[in-house]
């Protein structure tokens, strides 16, 4: 009889654990994820008492693409149209609470000795709130439809966005080991530019992908076209610099975008579950009564530190938000827990060897706590917010509660600006094409030049470089200077006055600027002879960047082509909607 591989030995292991505590879990009416956690802890060599997992490399393996299959999951259910929607309350109200407790995080770490890794860490792991177990918690009580329910919803989907950015800054600072203020500034303007190009170009093809080859899509290949292009994301996205988790999640938000959004969400569920499930279950392997006992004290440390810091901080970041005392508690109360992306932070800082081993367990043991008192804090939050109201003088609540529907009315005066919806045009104009340049720029740079110059000759092999990345930008850099001019908020604001059309001309011609800027930096870098040109060859430079701008400008071809790829951006961002 043939040998049982030791993998598929601890997967079979892995799998009758994790199926016995989930249906212990769901008898005693308490997160999955517990019991995920649970059996990892019993399947684990800390488990002296029981058979355990052997190949440990093999299980870390799964477990990092079930960190994949998570991310891009909850990419299908996060969308940027939401975050548009959202208005201003639950992003002020995010980063407020993500500062605080990242601060609160640190200063515990601080508190005891730990290395300055070691606190940053702790600090991300504390300031995401787990949307997994607050979302189980409102269903089974019931509060799915309340207010302050959706808001709290609303700030855990920017936290999970702010959390993948904070996934990428503490990578480079891993690796940097030190707090490099310019490095940090460029990997946060590296992320904003992959971020917007990936996503643009995302919602214009795969949509017409997916339309072309809809009468060939069973359930079958739809399921193996989208964790294709999952995995294509996280090639991607690793070959950038980036963790393979942000590009899971970047491809489940474009995806999320598509009329195909629920069909992929509900055939890549099963597959999210099973190595969702070993992810989890990896997480308690790490789990070492030992090193817990050993580090009690600071354990329960940092479960104060996370019920005053949501209690206390949180609540005053609501109240900075513009919302009512009341509804300002019940939120706060609702995030006093640590989860899945404590969980992913604690994977990356290990596998990265900036922290320090008990940082794992202790988190999970912390996250455990949280996680069995969640439900009871929801509740706790009337009585709390009964006692603080009799505390607080009258008039101060009163005040907070006039702050918040004064919030509200500058918000709606705010939104029927004409001159707010044109700035907002423009800046979205700018900061899409100028991304869609600056690609085609090094793309032709680092793949299209070496590539013309083994084909043709040195002089014409520039000329050549320089025309077709001027070919290749020249539907962006119409729509960069031209697209919207003729709108009806531009013309209902050239009709308001003197000063307002001095103030369009002078912003028509910032756009024609960056243009030209384009064109001088691509005739500079991609012909050589223009490079540093100065007396004669700097006129001729001059003269055919103006060329070459006022040739885009009036050409009627680039505007037909322009509005139609715009169009087609627009129909497939509004697919699942229309």
């Amino acid at each position: 009889m043939s040998e049982l591989e030791p993998l598929i030995a601890d997967l079979a292991l892995i799998l009758i654990c994790a199926g016995v505590m989930t249906l212990l879990f769901k008898r005693l009416k308490q997160p999955i994820v517990l019991g995920y956690i649970v059996a990892g802890f019993l399947a684990s060599p800390n488990m002296p008492y029981m058979p355990s997992v052997h190949d440990l490399h093999g299980i870390h393996l799964w477990s990092e693409i079930g960190v994949i299959f998570l991310l891009f999951a909850l990419g299908l259910e996060f969308s940027f149209r939401k975050i548009l929607r959202m208005g201003a309350a639950p992003i002020i109200a995010a980063c407020a609470v993500i500062m605080a407790m990242i601060l609160v995080g640190m200063s515990t770490g601080q508190l005891f000795g730990w290395s300055q890794m070691d606190c940053i860490y702790l600090g991300g792991m504390l300031a995401m709130s787990s949307t997994t177990i607050i979302f189980k918690a409102f269903d089974d009580m019931g509060l799915r439809q309340k207010r302050f329910a959706g808001l709290v919803l609303s700030v855990l989907i920017i936290e999970d966005i702010l959390a993948i950015v904070l996934m990428v800054m503490l990578s480079t600072l891993a690796v940097s080991k030190e707090f490099e203020g310019t490095e940090m500034l460029m990997s946060i303007l590296k992320l904003g530019f992959f971020l917007v190009l990936w996503f643009v170009v995302g919602i214009f093809l795969i949509p017409l992908f997916l339309k072309k080859t809809r009468h060939l899509m069973s359930n079958e290949t739809m399921l193996i076209t989208s964790l294709a292009l999952c995995f294509g994301m996280v090639v991607i996205a690793s070959a950038v610099g980036f963790s393979a988790a942000f590009g899971a999640f970047i491809m489940g938000s474009i995806m999320a975008e598509t009329a195909e959004k629920e069909q992929i969400e509900h055939l890549v569920a099963p597959v999210k579950d099973l190595f969702g499930a070993i992810f989890f279950v990896s997480v308690g392997m790490m789990v070492d009564v030992a090193l817990i006992a050993e580090y009690i004290v600071p354990i329960l440390c940092i479960i104060v530190a996370i019920m005053l810091g949501h209690t206390l901080l949180s609540t005053g970041g609501f109240l900075l938000a513009g919302q009512p005392l009341k509804t300002a508690m019940k939120c706060s109360f609702s995030l006093t827990q640590i989860g899945e992306f404590a969980f992913i932070l604690a994977t990356l800082g290990t596998s990265l060897g900036v922290t320090s081993d008990f940082l794992y367990p202790i988190v999970v043991a912390v996250s455990v706590f949280t996680t069995f008192t969640t439900p009871y804090m929801i509740r706790l939050a009337e009585p709390a917010y009964g006692l603080v109201s009799h505390v607080i003088p009258k008039r101060w609540q009163e005040k907070m509660e006039r702050n918040a529907s004064d919030n509200d009315e500058e918000e709606s005066e705010k939104e029927q600006s004409c001159w707010k919806a044109y700035i907002k045009n423009v800046g979205v104009i700018l900061l899409i094409h100028s991304v869609l340049c600056m690609a085609i720029i090094g793309l032709m740079l680092y793949f299209g030049r070496p590539f013309i110059a083994d084909l043709l000759p040195t002089p014409w092999a520039d000329v050549a470089t320089t025309l077709l990345t001027i070919i290749f930008c020249a539907p962006f850099l119409w729509s960069l200077m031209r697209y919207g001019s003729h709108s009806d908020v531009v013309k209902a604001l050239w009709n308001s006055g003197r000063i307002s059309r001095v103030k369009l001309i002078a912003f028509q011609l910032l756009r024609f600027v960056i243009a030209a800027a384009f064109v001088s930096y691509i005739v500079g870098r991609t012909f050589p002879a223009f490079s540093g040109a100065s007396g004669v060859r700097f006129v001729i430079a001059v003269f055919v960047v103006l060329a070459v701008v006022f040739s885009i400008v009036f050409s009627p071809s680039l505007r037909r082509q322009s509005e139609r790829m715009t169009t087609t951006f627009t129909e497939n961002l509004n697919k699942r909607e229309t």
